[in-house]
């Protein structure tokens, strides 16, 4: 009897970042260590490099990374707020999926528009996108292929277009993240910066790239309807008429009192969240509407005491504020929805559990810089960087930061991870080359949610594409055009950002 040979598999975030892990310790014996002078504010001081003495990092240190990447040490602030943030986010999403908002608001959708396809494509995708820019919408959008395939198979397209509705215009938002805590967020943090930080550009960036990919899917799903021919699963095109073309899915027609008022509670919680980290004084000193009104809340007599004195102002909120914000935004949902607590605890516990692997992949990566804080390397990489970088242009360099996260976000599939693991070298590198660390945010989590477009080690990819009965090969020739047009206009994007400082 023979045996089947084991195919191999990509290897985990988590089995990437510990061998990331040994491979760094490994270079604490062999790279000279050295220190720079630092700001206040912990920003190393171009030109102040020196050697010091080494400590090369052993087997206890690799084991001990990991925890205290979550707890912090002398050299490394810890991960645990971030981390607790995801869950949190988790827990609120959870909550928010069982009231069937989401699926509901997006399903009455597509039943009401059905025919009117010139409004149900760019409509559709800018939702999708809206969800990928705020809270980093990614699986969730496998649950609405199926129901996306029928409608739109059944107006002269096919199921590539249905697809592409949820799976591009969720990770263009990605791509022009504004606020995703797992990108934006972990990124932001890693650097010390607030996730608003550069938040104008990202808003720019995304209404751009989103109009490119909803006229390319426009194009195309025109394309095919004037001759079924040209489209990339034709071969299929009878089998998917018959699989999908008369599948009665169950879709509301419109959504309840309760869900209406679940979709008031949500939006607001994010409008809070993005306004509260804008830095509104930095930006405009006469901005100081928040600082007016939270002083006035905070200094008036029983209602100061009730609110809580320690209530930060709009613009200077960081993540314990807006992990706060999200437990506050849950409580409302269960109280409107009228969610029994027993269902209220399971939910948000489920929600929080989806993201139990994202919070700890965080802590792991970021154990990646504290073996080389704790080996004292990190300064001697940022210095071989500074005098490689030399009279190198702010615009040439950010182009080379987002082309190096291409096969990084390839090789760490999980966006947070990636960011945590080498944010801490990439953002100094970024200001001796006159970058600010917004942008080499932006570069980075431009690049992850470009790579999320086609990778096979995605989940989203590959779910998708497996309902629809597409192929990867197939994919990748019907996407390839966009993802050229995408990559030269980031480029470009990213150039014109760092020449006038944006």
């Amino acid at each position: 009897m023979e045996i089947a040979k084991r195919r191999w598999r990509m290897p985990s975030a988590f089995t990437i970042l510990f061998f990331l892990l040994i491979v760094v310790a490994i270079l604490t014996w062999i790279i000279p260590a050295g220190q720079y002078e630092t700001t206040k504010a912990g920003n190393v001081i171009s030109g102040t490099y020196k050697s010091i003495a080494s400590n090369p990092q052993g087997l206890w240190n690799i084991f001990e990374a990991p925890v205290n990447g979550m707890v912090g040490t002398k050299t490394t602030d810890g991960a645990i707020s971030v981390s607790l943030f995801i869950l949190v986010i988790g827990g609120f999403l959870g909550v928010t999926t069982e009231t069937r908002m989401l699926d509901d608001g997006i399903g009455s959708i597509v039943k009401k528009y059905a025919g009117q396809e010139k409004i149900l494509i760019p409509f559709l995708m800018t939702l999708f996108a809206i969800g990928g820019t705020t809270f980093g919408m990614g699986e969730e959008t496998i649950a609405f292929v199926p129901i996306l395939i029928p409608i739109i198979v059944s107006v002269g397209y096919d199921t590539i277009t249905a697809v592409s509705i949820s799976l591009i215009g969720s990770q263009i938002g990605c791509m022009a993240s504004t606020v995703n805590p797992f990108a934006t967020g972990v990124a932001s943090e890693t650097i010390h910066i607030s996730p608003g930080d550069g938040i104008f550009p990202r808003l720019i960036f995304l209404v751009l790239t989103l109009i490119i990919s909803v006229i390319f899917v426009m194009h195309y799903a025109s394309k095919v309807k004037n001759d079924p021919s040209k489209s990339y699963v034709f071969a299929r095109r009878q089998k998917n008429l018959e699989e999908f073309g008369n599948r009665s899915e169950k879709i509301a027609d419109k959504l309840t009192g309760r869900q209406k008022a679940v979709l008031v509670v949500f939006i607001l919680t994010f409008v809070v969240m993005i306004t509260s980290l804008i830095p509104w004084t930095s930006l405009n000193k006469n901005l100081t509407f928040f600082e007016h009104l939270n002083h006035s809340i905070t200094h008036t007599p029983f209602l100061g005491a009730f609110v809580g004195k320690s209530l930060i102002p709009l613009g200077n909120w960081y993540f314990t504020e807006i992990t706060t914000l999200f437990i506050i935004g849950s409580i409302l949902i269960m109280f409107i929805f009228h969610m029994r607590e027993v269902d209220f605890i399971s939910s948000f516990l489920t929600g929080m559990q989806d993201f139990i692997s994202v919070a700890m992949i965080v802590a792991v990566a970021r154990g990646v810089q504290v073996i080389m804080n704790d080996g004292n390397i990190t300064a001697t990489v940022l210095h071989a960087g500074e005098i490689g970088l030399h009279g190198l242009s702010s615009s040439i360099f950010i182009i080379l930061t987002y082309i190096f996260y291409i096969p990084m976000s390839f090789l760490i599939p999980s966006s947070s991870g990636c960011a945590a693991a080498t944010m801490g070298i990439m953002g100094p590198l970024g200001r001796f080359s006159g970058v600010s660390g917004s942008l080499v945010v932006t570069a980075f989590q431009s690049a992850s949610g470009f790579v999320n477009l086609i990778t096979p080690t995605s989940a989203i990819v590959m779910g998708s594409l497996a309902v629809g009965h597409i192929s990867i090969v197939t994919w990748v020739k019907y996407i390839w055009k966009l993802l050229a047009i995408l990559f030269v206009f980031t480029c470009v994007f990213l150039a014109v950002c760092s020449i006038f400082k944006l």
